[in-house]
């Protein structure tokens, strides 16, 4: 087991994210027929999930491969592609052409909504500040912060400036309900004002060869609070639901190793593994999840991070002006 600093960590996280890494080098061959077998063969040696989530891959590959023939027009072979890469029910996976592109969402289709933004705003946020992606607000003596998505910066000052204002409350609500994540580096910003000691949060494994179970050693994920910086130590309570996704699935397994932060709502999404894009030989892009992450004691949250408190919104307290979640985080403390 190898331990990674908070900065070689966050570099390898922001480079894997951003969909820069290429494993399969494309070739002259772009017939329809070439194309399949580049996808088919690119998830088979490189995705990270197909052994966890149990998909017998070539069982799926022989269904799709006879529907594709070299007469085959380009929309018809990105419908089969989209429909075979479908089964593996994650929102990482993408194929995106200059004229489509496939996904599944049923990492969050079919679950409760859990979040009403309009509700938020008529019932408990009137007279909110904003500081720059930051919407809050004291309610009841607690600090109540909405982030609506890791892909709008935090800066120091802004985190300064909540600390600061909330530093006197009876505990923290920070809201990430509908954050489809973004990017890292502020999930780490918020995350190192959370705590006053190094601590382990996580662990990520790489996909590294062929087999479907063939990893790199763990790399330990760690949070380093600067000594200087301001920090909320008192209780905090994350509110969650299943369209946190990616980075937000991320912070909130990583949350949960404080133990000050307990987590009320939905499971999250999921999307633990982080991201990684290759150039088919057709010009077509493919995404797919590249690596595993666990939290601190070893659970994989691809499928989820789950709540402390499971909990949805109840229809009639909607009824009635009242966000049934944030109702349950208020009277907590």
């Amino acid at each position: 087991m190898k331990t990674i600093q908070f900065i070689i960590i966050l570099l390898v996280v922001i480079a894997l994210s951003s969909c820069e890494k290429e494993f399969v080098t494309p070739t002259q061959n772009n017939t329809p027929t070439a194309i399949f077998e580049q996808t088919w063969n690119t998830i088979d040696q490189k995705y990270s999930f197909l052994e966890y989530k149990k998909i017998n891959w070539d069982s799926i590959g022989s269904v799709y491969r006879e529907q594709v023939s070299n007469t085959i027009s380009d929309d018809s072979l990105f419908n089969v592609l989209g429909k075979m890469l479908f089964y593996l029910k994650d929102g990482h996976v993408n194929l995106r052409s200059n004229f489509n592109v496939s996904r599944n969402w049923e990492w969050f289709l079919g679950f409760p909504q859990n979040f009403d933004l309009g509700l938020l705003q008529r019932q408990y946020l009137a007279d909110y500040k904003t500081t720059n992606n930051l919407i809050h607000k004291r309610i009841k003596d607690v600090g109540y912060v909405y982030y609506k998505s890791f892909a709008q910066p935090v800066s120091e000052n802004d985190l300064d400036y909540i600390l600061d204002t909330y530093k006197n409350t009876k505990g923290l609500i920070l809201d990430v309900r509908n954050n489809g994540g973004g990017d890292p580096v502020n999930v780490f910003a918020i995350l190192n004002r959370l705590t006053a000691t190094p601590t382990l949060v996580g662990r990520t494994y790489e996909k590294v060869g062929k087999l479907h179970n063939d990893f790199s050693e763990s790399s330990e994920i760690w949070l380093t609070p600067n000594e200087t910086s301001k920090k909320y130590l008192g209780k905090i309570i994350l509110l969650t639901n299943r369209n946190c996704y990616s980075a937000t699935s991320h912070f909130v397994a990583w949350a949960r190793a404080l133990p000050n932060v307990s987590v009320i709502g939905d499971s999250t999404g999921g999307g633990g593994g982080l991201p990684t894009s290759i150039q088919l030989s057709n010009g077509w892009i493919l995404r797919y999840s590249s690596t595993i992450g666990v939290d601190a004691k070893g659970f994989n949250f691809e499928n989820g991070t789950p709540p402390d408190l499971k909990m949805d919104m109840d229809k009639i307290d909607f009824d009635n002006g009242k966000d049934s979640i944030l109702e349950r985080a208020l009277v907590s403390f």
